[in-house]
């Protein structure tokens, strides 16, 4: 491997090590170490980010498109070593890292492309009519402007896409507004890689330096110091619901309060309508079963239940489940924490009396197996439990007597990233009466696919009603990301000379 870690801190363009340093824990390779995050590191850069914002800002979208170009250049340049430590750090295997970075650097691509557009500023002009009466109208405009520094948590199950240059960097760099990172300490080789092209994009673009910091690990001060500096004006956050809730209060109780968008869990359940499960059933149980394994069942669109009318095509659909899962092997999961979090989960579910264990593959140390369930609808409605998310390779089976018990389970869900029905064209009349219910669920709807998988292109939402997400109107990947970095301002007899120059037609 020709890169090797320097272990430090990347604050306003320079490399800073801190007193104190914590080891990697990678699934296999070399432990490195590394400088660990502090309050202090994290208000020197949060200053820089708002030394940088009124230059950064006032940058045309022009050159902030090359700049974005230039980080995916500068990325796709050290390829080979992002994935060498990436497959290292996570366990991932290397075809997932390398399509994650063609995922990254797509979204840089797709932001600079976007803004060169323009049409996201959603700039709006009345005119004046200085002989209206009874009293004259001004002239105004209005255009969305970027907000100031944004402070970035890495997401441990994405170490590109959802981390250092990932979607809500992309999108708060696409925006105007400088970034602050909390790199992931499941990641921090693949973090400091990354942080090494940004810093590489800033200069080859003239950029102010202090528009990208990267603090690495560091406990929960660390994190509570970031959400709480006063120059921070939005969080963008990918993981656990308990940690995201912590940091959406500590958001919401500062004295000037900004908004956080967590995406914090889902269990993303599939309806697999009665027509369609008559039909098809068996093959619906072996696309589920790829989508519920897929890297460790580690996706945030992981879809952890199915609802099925009780039955002949249930049981088919149970057997070709369980048929499925006992092919695939052992994988290796991101870090100890969360294969102990997933055995965890696993025992919960398995410890409900109603709930029937289908097969349950052996699990130890930082390996998952894959696991069936499945229970009645009755006692899923009964234990709420059952809707927490398990992250990991988990699936839960929930038979419904009728089509009553559907529309309950429907109902009763909490806010969900995606919903999923399996249908035929038999299936249309039961399909439109949950729409309506499961479109206030979820950000996605999905008909005859798996939701793992999520399109990096202008209409995703990728985002929901809570906990799935803490801002049901936004979206953390797709062009609409972008909103959440920007506010709208408009400007009343504003001479032409002092608009930004996005105000101006």
């Amino acid at each position: 491997m020709t890169f090797k870690p320097h272990g430090k801190h990347l604050i306003a363009g320079d490399w800073v090590a801190g007193e104190a340093t914590f080891d990697s824990a990678p699934a296999h390779g070399p432990s490195h170490a590394y400088s660990l995050g502090t309050p202090d590191l994290v208000d020197r850069a949060v200053e820089a980010a708002e030394d940088a914002f009124a230059a950064y800002s006032a940058t045309s979208r022009e050159d902030r498109a090359a700049f974005l170009e230039a980080i995916a250049d500068e990325i796709d340049a050290r390829g080979a070593d992002v994935t060498e430590i990436g497959t290292q750090e996570s366990g991932l295997p290397s075809g997932r890292l390398e399509g994650e970075r063609g995922r990254t650097v797509g979204q840089l691509r797709l932001f600079a492309d976007h803004i060169r557009k323009g049409a996201y500023l959603d700039r709006r002009e009345d005119a004046a009519q200085p002989d209206r009466a009874p009293a004259p109208r001004p002239a105004m405009v209005m255009v969305q402007r970027p907000i100031g520094p944004v402070a970035v948590f890495g997401a441990s199950n994405f170490p590109l896409a959802f981390s250092t240059a990932g979607g809500d960097t992309a999108a708060a760099l696409a925006a105007g507004c400088p970034v602050v990172v909390k790199g992931h300490s499941a990641h921090p080789g693949t973090g400091e890689i990354i942080a090494e092209a940004v810093r590489a994009a800033v200069e080859r673009c003239g950029m102010p330096k202090g528009v990208f910091s990267l603090i690495q690990g560091g406990d929960r001060k660390v994190g509570q110091a970031l959400v709480q500096h006063p120059l921070i004006k939005a969080v963008g956050f990918t993981g656990s619901l308990a940690g995201g809730r912590a940091l959406f209060d500590l958001c919401a109780a500062r004295p000037e309060p900004i908004p956080f968008f967590g995406e914090l869990g889902s269990v993303n359940p599939m309806f697999v309508l009665s027509h369609a499960a008559e039909a098809r059933a068996e093959e619906i149980a072996k696309g589920w079963a790829g989508s519920l394994t897929m890297g460790a069942g580690q996706f945030c669109t992981n879809p952890g239940i199915a609802v099925i009318s009780d039955g002949p095509a249930a049981d088919r659909f149970v057997a070709a489940t369980a048929e499925a899962l006992q092919d695939v092997s052992t994988q290796v999961m991101l870090t100890d924490g969360i294969a102990d979090a997933y055995r965890d989960g696993r025992a919960r579910v398995g410890e409900d009396a109603a709930v029937k264990a289908v097969t349950v593959g052996d699990s130890d140390g930082r390996n998952a197996a894959p696991a069936l369930f499945e229970t009645t609808a009755t006692q899923f409605l009964a234990n709420p439990a059952l809707h927490e998310e398990v992250f990991g390779p988990l699936g839960l089976v929930v038979r419904a007597r009728s089509a009553d018990e559907i529309e309950q389970i429907a109902r009763g869900l909490a806010g969900q990233l995606t919903v999923t029905l399996h249908m035929d064209d038999s299936d249309t009349d039961t399909a439109a009466a949950l729409r309506p219910t499961l479109e206030r669920k979820a950000g996605r709807l999905l008909v005859n696919g798996f939701p793992t998988g999520v399109e990096v292109v202008d209409s995703m939402v990728h985002g929901g009603p809570y906990p799935a997400s803490t801002n049901f109107g936004a979206t953390s990947v797709g062009t609409l990301a972008i909103r959440r970095f920007l506010r709208p301002v408009c400007y009343q007899n504003m001479p032409a000379a002092l608009l930004p120059e996005d105000a101006i037609g």
